[in-house]
């Protein structure tokens, strides 16, 4: 019994101490921040941006990934935009839909693919540089609006259930 206190104090300690580690802690540099290239496959970005890690969700790498993207785009929103604009389709992607605004959205598909380009204006303070949302995600999930889904018919002879 006097080694309960103890105990009690060193695992209390022990919890203390993992509370403060950081998730991803032990792993290497190279398989948590991975450049745009190994992350994003051939979706380029323009030159110079920096992926925001902490606000991103990308699933899969190379050409197989999906996910949200988020990124500093060391540019201003005219040179964002150009850059997608000028640029996606000479990489093979047909531009669906641009709209230019306060915050741009382009919206352009690839095979299988749709990606969405939104473009918000950076803060003037922080130097002023757009900041870039990149959505990407298969063309035709097969997504039913509970809207139209169709209510079973019901079978001949069986009277219906009231809720």
């Amino acid at each position: 019994m006097r080694f309960f206190p103890a105990v009690v104090m060193t695992l209390l300690l022990t919890l203390v101490a993992c509370a403060n580690v950081p998730m991803g802690a032990g792993r290497t540099a190279s398989s948590v921040d991975m450049s745009g290239t190994d992350l994003l496959g051939q979706t380029q970005l323009p030159p110079g941006a920096r992926i925001l890690h902490e606000q991103s969700l990308v699933i899969g790498t190379g050409e197989n990934w999906v996910g949200r993207v988020v990124m500093d785009s060391a540019r201003d929103t005219t040179s964002a935009y150009s850059y997608f604009l000028d640029n996606y389709p000479s990489l093979g992607w047909t531009l669906l839909s641009a709209v230019r605004a306060k915050s741009s959205v382009l919206v352009f598909n690839k095979g299988e693919r749709n990606v969405t380009i939104e473009i918000q204006e950076g803060n003037p303070l922080s130097g002023g540089a757009a900041l870039v949302i990149l959505t990407l995600a298969p063309r035709s999930a097969n997504v039913v609006s509970p809207a139209l889904a169709k209510k079973p018919a019901p079978v001949e002879g069986t009277v219906p259930s009231k809720p």
